[in-house]
């Protein structure tokens, strides 16, 4: 869903910078970049706090977040990752990232 709205915000961002730079009329440029930049941190943080419980390897996020920058390319990476049942939970009792993490500190304490 937040890949979808930053979708959204891209075009509305585009379309814009388009009134801005061909009618000389910018507050649309200033409240869409607003509301982009709200819904690109959203969807980094989005990534950030899924990867570990869909066990995600370090790539798969290194995608998910670099797909935020060029425009549209979330849906791009929600349709790959959904091909690959990268967006299900998995069933598995293998620890999480954060398990694993949790386990390395506390060996070392």
């Amino acid at each position: 869903m937040v890949a979808v709205a930053e979708a959204y915000s891209w075009a509305g961002l585009l379309i814009a910078m388009a009134f801005k730079y061909g009618l000389d009329m910018s507050l649309g440029v200033t409240v869409m970049g607003w509301v982009h930049g709200a819904v690109f941190t959203a969807y980094v943080i989005a990534c950030l706090v899924v990867f570990s419980p869909l066990r995600w390897s370090f790539w798969v996020l290194v995608a998910a977040g670099l797909s935020s920058i060029p425009p549209f390319a979330t849906v791009v990476f929600e349709r790959w990752a959904g091909r690959r049942g990268l967006l299900e939970v998995p069933d598995t009792d293998a620890p999480t990232f954060w398990g694993r993490v949790r386990y390395v500190l506390r060996e070392l304490n």
